[in-house]
């Protein structure tokens, strides 16, 4: 699977944003989704995931209640819906695949190119 992430722009405090992540492949379906996220001068880190079977989904305390993470199989995409957005979460967005259900990001087998957030206070 290959993926395509977008969606990403500049927003004001308080403000909303949806990132889309685009699959290639027709096994996208069979892949756990997780988006990560890494800001200038941090290492890489977890925001959200959802399973392939059931559609669990699993979030980081830094964005629950904010963020909701979704998924189309038929449309072979998934969505990140940020919502009360801060300067906290301005970073590089990234979307990846697992065949395992997992907040690890060494885990995830395929990555999306990232897409920029730039919340401004």
């Amino acid at each position: 699977v290959q993926l395509q992430a977008s969606g990403g722009g500049l927003v004001q405090a308080g403000g909303s944003l949806r990132l889309s992540c685009a699959a290639s492949g027709r096994t996208f379906s069979s892949y756990a989704m997780g988006w990560f996220r890494q800001a200038p001068g941090k290492e890489r880190e977890f925001v959200t995931a959802i399973s392939w079977s059931d559609g669990s989904t699993y979030y980081a305390d830094s964005v629950k209640g904010r963020f909701t993470i979704s998924r189309d199989n038929a449309k072979n995409t998934v969505y990140l819906q940020m919502n009360a957005l801060n300067p906290e979460d301005t970073a590089v967005y990234y979307c990846a695949a697992t065949k395992r259900y997992t907040v690890a990001a060494p885990e995830y087998e395929t990555w999306g190119q990232g897409t920029l957030v730039t919340v401004s206070s």
